[in-house]
């Protein structure tokens, strides 16, 4: 026997045993489940990476080719050879881009424990192979049946031999010996060939319509003649009544060898649809940032008194909404974005009152005060890592519940990984280019494909996501005309973008096009451990002449951790600030009552006019029309005529049209002659003719008044009601106080107690950090060498796991021989807890019924009560 069949791992565990820490490092990262909680030794690492719940989620993160390789390891022979695997993978006649990127994709089924063994006794993990290979309830994606051995377990030996006998073979003496003839033959190119070159046309017909899958079909009680033909030479085996199958073996024959119809070694390129110049995309795309600052700011001020009600399950009505989306002028489905980005970002909550309503958060405050810049980048950030959705609010839930904005039921832990995958796709293009929104979807269905049969019609959540990014980013500024801007790749983290003309500014392009797709066993697999990023392809192909920069942007482009985010937000902000426009300090006023406003206002000048005029129409720039009732509401928040002719005088770059001034005078005028109090209420004036004239109206009538005084009328209404009454009948009254003075109606900003912004739901476990892997390798290979190491026994033989067992005196000699020799012992330690366990210790001195040792399993100096020390044993010299 060769020293290489003596060296071969025998299990998974043994094949991990021999990984280096840097090997052992990359299986953590990319699979982080396995080290939660850390295992104790390589054994459990082994049984946890077998389990079905974690080979699932690993598979779930394959790209397209590895899958198949997978998938083709399920319906090989177990174990498989490597050309076996290439002969399934590359066909009779041979691929070469299969057989360049074989390498990469069986070093990533390597890599995540999916497959162990040389290349001569390859082993797809037994629970992998349950889960990919074919049966009749779970069909294989290959579309292969089971072998020639698995379709005639339970035929009777009788027909074995006669279906022998009719394909030409020789009868045998057993079933057994039967079979293995049967799939020699149907294994035999030349042979099995012979053998359907004599098939009726019909036959071949049938067999051509099984060859791909399924691979099931139906028969009578009385098959046609064609299909006899078939049945009775073993072409398609019984399995059920009025079921057969098409064996693995002939398939595989008629398929060439090929296991899948089309392999597919490289994944689809994503393609340009437009290229645009760069400055063009950043101002685009600066024009929506901050149109999105605008947006939000006009939402909360909406809600600054108090927002919608909350539901009693949660969330925004279906009516709330649609007032949100007529508000801000958008569709519901944009407004349910811009709500579930305020509330991502932490701007807006629940106040939490016993009438449960939304309002803005005291973040809202601090938030205005940041420069534009810093305001859009923690509204991107924010939009970035949140798991809620908004793209589903409208849809059903799994219990055929409406899923509402604000509401549970939105998060989808895919969604940052999506996110971060779509612009790091963009950003691989040349600047200024747009993608072709279906080759984005072909690619990150390339690079996380679906498992399970999914109709190629039905868009899974991924597609969908991915779809919403587009838009989103988009809505938001981080793209322009489609195409990535300068800050919205500054804010991901990448490189900037070269300079078109320069030799390396097809880089990026080319990268994404063959991103994930390298060859031979030198290219960087999909899932490599250099990046750390399950699922996201390297860029590289073939002909690669940039290795260094390619290799660096998909690292770059991986989710950032929180010092990163800083610097990436600082130098988004930098990048995005010069393309905002100035804050004006000056509007256009007009003879049509109206106010121009060409730009952006200062803060200070948008809130005065907000209150004295209404806002007629919004774009670049804003219309603003001075009413009664808009100046009423700048007298009444306790402004007089003399303020707004100021006002309007300083910071219009207009006179003050004529019809404005007596408006202001005129509505000043009226303004508080009629005073209304609390009797339950009661109307106030000096012109008992006015008073006399409200009496006589019609529309008072509803009121209830009566005259107590000549100048006093009284009400049942409170003075809130009788104010709106009044209001509505084209009067102008003002309230007042029990003293007699004019009450100023400021808004009142309604503000919820502190709140956090909602935490992302995580998909799975976080990937651990360098720290906490390395901390994990090191418990793992203490744990495994106190499992491992040779012990000279001790009694009795111990069975596996079973802790030593001596005496107390036993253990005590045992210790201190330990302490003059220097030598290592294996214990047995039960804990205060009673949990027990075995190390591997050098004892250092013995004293006052301790030991003191330094323990191999945990990498430090420990004392142990020797009462707690089940047993000890030597170690084997060898």
């Amino acid at each position: 026997m060769s020293p290489e069949a003596h060296s071969a791992p025998r299990s998974l565990a043994e094949a991990l045993r021999a990984r280096d820490d840097s090997s052992l490092a990359a299986l953590l990262r990319s699979r982080p489940d396995l080290v939660t909680p850390v295992p104790t030794d390589l054994t459990q690492l082994a049984t946890r990476a077998g389990t079905r719940a974690s080979v699932l989620r690993a598979l779930e993160r394959l790209d397209r080719f590895a899958l198949q390789t997978a998938e083709a390891l399920a319906v090989a022979p177990d174990p498989a050879s490597y050309d076996t695997l290439l002969g399934l993978m590359a066909g009779d006649a041979g691929d070469p881009a299969v057989a360049g990127a074989l390498p990469r994709a069986l070093g990533t089924l390597r890599e995540q424990a999916l497959v162990w063994g040389g290349d001569d006794r390859l082993r797809l993990v037994r629970t992998a192979r349950e889960v990919l290979a074919p049966s009749p309830q779970h069909p294989s994606p290959t579309g292969l049946g089971p072998t020639v051995r698995e379709a005639t377990s339970g035929m009777s030996p009788g027909r074995i031999q006669e279906i022998v006998t009719t394909a030409g073979l020789p009868s045998t003496h057993d079933s057994v010996s039967a079979v293995a003839a049967l799939t020699a033959l149907f294994t035999h190119r030349k042979k099995l060939a012979r053998l359907l070159a004599q098939a009726p046309e019909a036959a071949r017909e049938v067999l051509s319509r099984l060859v791909w899958g399924p691979p099931y079909g139906q028969v009578t009680a009385d098959p046609a003649a064609h299909l006899r033909w078939l049945l009775d030479r073993g072409l398609l085996l019984p399995t059920a009544p009025g079921t057969v199958v098409l064996p693995r073996e002939v398939a595989l024959h008629l398929r060439a060898g090929r296991a899948h119809r089309a392999a597919e070694p490289l994944p689809p390129a994503v393609a340009p649809a437009a290229t645009h110049s760069p400055r063009v995309v950043d101002a685009t795309a600066a024009g929506q940032a901050y149109t999105a600052l605008a947006t939000v700011e006009e939402l909360l001020k909406e809600w600054d008194e108090g927002g919608p009600a909350v539901l009693r399950a949660g969330g925004l009505s279906v009516r709330d909404l649609k007032r949100t989306a007529v508000a801000l002028d958008v569709s519901e489905p944009v407004a349910a974005f811009w709500v579930e980005l305020a509330y991502a970002a932490g701007l807006i909550a629940s106040d939490g009152e016993a009438d449960e309503r939304y309002a803005a958060t005291p973040a809202y405050d601090e938030w205005l005060e940041q420069p534009p810049a810093e305001r859009w980048v923690r509204l991107a950030q924010a939009w970035l890592a949140a798991t809620r959705t908004p793209g589903l609010v409208g849809g059903r839930d799994a219990k055929d519940r409406t899923l509402s904005a604000l509401g549970p039921g939105l998060d989808r832990s895919a969604a940052p990984e999506v996110r971060h995958r779509v612009l790091s796709l963009l950003a691989g293009l040349g600047p200024g280019t747009a993608p072709d929104a279906e080759s984005v979807l072909a690619r990150l269905r390339w690079e996380r494909p679906l498992r399970g049969g999914r109709r190629d019609d039905e868009e899974d959540l991924r597609s969908r996501l991915a779809r919403w990014t587009l838009s989103e980013a988009e809505l938001l500024g981080l793209t322009g005309r489609g195409a990535l801007s300068s800050h919205g790749r500054a804010l991901l983290g990448a490189p900037p973008a070269a300079d078109p003309g320069s030799p390396t500014a097809e880089a990026p392009g080319a990268g994404s096009s063959a991103a994930g797709g390298g060859h031979g066993a030198d290219a960087a697999p999909a899932d490599t451990a250099g990046t750390g990023a399950p699922g996201r392809p390297a860029s590289g192909g073939p002909g690669d002449k940039l290795p260094v920069h390619r290799h660096r942007v998909p690292d770059r482009l991986a989710p950032l951790s929180g010092p990163e985010q800083a610097v990436a937000g600082a130098a988004a902000a930098r990048l995005l600030a010069p393309l905002l426009p100035e804050p004006l300090d000056h509007v256009l006023l007009q003879a049509d009552l109206t106010a121009v406003a060409p730009g952006p206002l200062r803060r200070p000048l948008a809130d005065m006019l907000g209150v004295l005029a209404d806002v007629e129409s919004k774009g670049g720039a804003t219309v603003y029309r001075f009413t009664p009732g808009s100046v009423r509401r700048a007298l009444d928040a306790g402004r007089t005529a003399a303020d707004l002719h100021a006002f309007l005088t300083e910071h219009s770059r207009t006179p003050v049209p004529q019809p404005l001034a007596y408006l202001i005078d005129d509505v000043a005028r009226r303004h508080g002659r009629l005073r209304v109090g609390a009797a339950s209420a009661y109307v106030r004036c000096d012109d008992d003719a006015l008073l006399n004239e409200i009496l006589a109206d019609k529309r008072a009538a509803a009121l209830r008044l009566r005259r107590l005084a000549p100048t006093v009328l009284a009400a049942p209404a409170d003075p809130a009601t009788l104010l709106e009454g009044l209001r509505a009948m084209g009067y102008a009254p003002a309230a007042e106080s029990a003293e007699g003075d004019v009450l100023i109606a400021r808004a009142h900003a309604h503000r919820t107690p502190p709140r956090t912004a909602p935490e992302p739901v995580p998909d799975g476990p976080p990937p651990p950090d360098a720290t906490l892997l390395a901390a994990a390798i090191r418990a793992i290979r203490a744990g495994d060498l106190a499992a491992t190491t040779p012990r000279k026994p001790v009694g009795e033989p111990l069975a596996g796991g079973e802790l030593p067992r001596t005496s107390s005196a036993e253990t005590l000699a045992t210790v201190q021989a330990a302490v003059l020799t220097g030598d290592s012992l294996w214990i047995g330690y039960v804990n205060a807890e009673g949990a027990a366990s075995q190390r591997v210790i050098s004892p250092v001195r013995v004293e006052g019924g301790f030991v003191t040792a330094y323990d191999h399993t945990a990498d430090e100096v420990r004392t142990y009560p020797l009462h707690r020390i089940t047993g000890v044993a030597e170690l084997a010299e060898d």
